[in-house]
Parts: C-alpha cells; structure tokens; sequence
C-alpha cells in the first residue's frame, strides 16, 4: 500500500535510531561513565571520548570506557560493571540532555502525513520508554524497540525486523534514519533504505558510513523525501 499525498509518495513507516539522532544524550552518558570509573578511582574521561563509545549498548560502552582509562575488564568484572553503569545512568537520563535540531518538528510533521514511526534504539528499553516521554515523542509512535535480551543488537537486523513484524510493514516501504555505521549497517542487513543525519555519534561527516543518504539535520528530512521521484509502484524504494 503507498502512502501518497499531493503527489509525494510517503513511506508507510520513519525508524529512528534515538542516541546522536532524535536526542544528544552524550553529556548524560559521559556523567554517567565518570560517575562509574570515580568508584574505581580512575580519571573522568571527556564527553568527545565518550560520545565515540556510543551506539552498540552498555555493555560495549562500558568496556569501552574501562579500556580507554587503561584497566581492561574481566568478563566477571565487565557484568558487575555494567549492572552497576544500569544503576548510575538511571540517575543521569534526561539531566543534561537535549533534543537534535528539527527532531520534534520532524517527527510532528511525519505524523500529519500520515506516517508511522518508530524509534529502534540499543540503549535499555525502560531508559529509551523514559526519555522519548520526557521530550514528548511517545504519542507520535507506533512502536518503541530499545536493548532486548531475546534480540540481537544493532548492527544486527533483528530489533529493526522484530519492528517491522509489530508494525505489519514491508521493508520496502520504510526509511531508517540514523547517525552512524551501527545504524546504517542494520538497515543494510533488513533490507531498508536508510539516510544517515550529520552531527551525530557515527562519523557521518568524515564519510565513513554506507547510506543511501546523508541529511544535514533533521530539518533537512521531510524536504528531501518530497524530492525523491514518485514511481507509481505500489512496491517502490524511495532511496
């Protein structure tokens, strides 16, 4: 089924990766990480150090950052780590983060055009449900996916595929928009055309990333998909 309207063809559904695409959340995440390393009496690392963590779940954030302050982790010790990283974030989830330019305007503006959305994230899923109601996203989505033990993480296809199941949409009436490689390698492997916004956490600037499309901001996106040609084809990519 296509979703057309004066003439531009909408795609049925908008996934969103949230970290370094809706919201900048790398300050939090960075107060988070520090809090956690003090424990253990290891110096506080920059926010541009932790921003380059990002993107593959708690997890490898942690052990990132352990690694980059010169004490790598036992696995023992990297599950204590990330279970106590899960109690000090908790406390750091909205305090110093900020929208990304143009995500609630885009979001909003998706929704009048009848477009499903929803958000695809491999930070914990509670955290993804709190901070998309903290900044008034929730009403606009269809489905939330955050970190889930039955799924494999992106860059892995299977939270992006476990979506498009809930939502009953194909892959090839879909975008994906994202910041960075793990993003646009998951797109890649379900299938699903993906345009990559600069300023994120991924690198998108110094052209290290596959994508279909890169946009400057947000702002940028619902400009670009109206210039995409409309074929007619009830099956049609956009990308």
């Amino acid at each position: 089924m296509s979703n057309v309207r004066n003439g531009i063809d909408w795609p049925d559904a908008v996934l969103f990766d949230l970290d370094g695409t809706l919201i900048d959340s790398a300050p939090d995440i960075a107060a988070a990480v520090n809090e956690l390393l003090a424990i253990k009496q290891l110096a506080p690392l920059s926010v541009d150090a932790v921003r380059e963590m990002i993107g593959n779940g708690v997890p490898k954030l942690v052990e990132r950052a352990f690694v980059a302050s010169g004490c790598a982790l036992t696995a023992i010790e990297l599950d204590l780590r990330v279970a106590a990283m899960m109690r000090v974030y908790s406390r750091h989830l909205t305090n110093h983060t900020t929208l990304m330019p143009g995500a609630l305007e885009t979001v909003s503006g998706l929704a009048a055009r009848g477009v499903k959305m929803a958000v695809v994230s491999n930070k914990p899923h509670s955290f993804t449900k709190q901070i998309l109601d903290h900044f008034g996203f929730s009403s606009h989505l269809a489905a939330v996916q955050g970190a889930d033990p039955c799924l494999l993480p992106k860059p892995a296809p299977d939270m992006l595929n476990a979506v498009l199941d809930r939502l009953g949409i194909s892959a090839s009436r879909v975008l994906f928009v994202g910041d960075s490689a793990v993003d646009s390698d998951a797109a890649k492997a379900a299938a699903i055309p993906v345009v990559i916004v600069r300023g994120g956490y991924g690198g998108a600037a110094h052209g290290t990333i596959r994508a279909d499309a890169v946009c400057s901001t947000l702002f940028d996106l619902l400009e670009f998909i109206e210039r995409l040609p409309h074929t007619g084809k009830e099956n049609s990519r956009w990308l």
